[in-house]
């Protein structure tokens, strides 16, 4: 089976994910209620899969320019695809990153590899029970 046929009966994968323009676009007019914006969607090719890419910071790239609708748009799409808002001041000592929004960043581009690859695959590879946070003082080595 491959990876993405793989990751269609996941239920950890957004069926988001798999959504061409047309269905995004749809999104974007019907149910965010942004219909200006559908022109933006459709011109720059946002499917499913490079929604992921979708930030705030990235929606003025394509002509979403209101800071209110880039706010609203980005927390909409982040809730599509079930993943977290990037927090830039949490503490060290989490895990680098969720592994969700990992594995959707790396599929979103395309590629033989990558379109083998499912989250399953992913997830053994990239397991964050595995990562440990460092040590808080380095001099101060604990016996279990």
């Amino acid at each position: 089976m491959s990876g993405i046929n793989e990751d269609l009966v996941d239920e950890r994968v957004p069926r988001t994910w798999f959504w061409t323009v047309e269905e995004v676009c749809k999104w974007v007019k019907d149910e965010a209620g942004f219909p200006q914006y559908v022109d933006c969607f459709e011109k720059n090719n946002i499917d499913g899969r490079k929604l992921v890419h979708m930030t705030s910071a990235n929606l003025p790239k394509i002509g979403v320019y209101d800071w209110k609708d880039v706010k609203e748009l980005a927390r909409g799409i982040r809730m599509l695809l079930t993943v977290h808002v990037e927090d830039w001041f949490r503490s060290i000592s989490l895990a680098p990153r969720e592994s969700l929004a990992l594995y959707l960043e790396k599929k979103s581009r395309t590629g033989e590899i990558l379109d083998d690859t499912c989250l399953e695959k992913f997830m053994e590879k990239f397991d964050e029970t595995k990562w440990q946070p460092p040590l808080a003082n380095m001099t101060m080595i604990m016996p279990e």
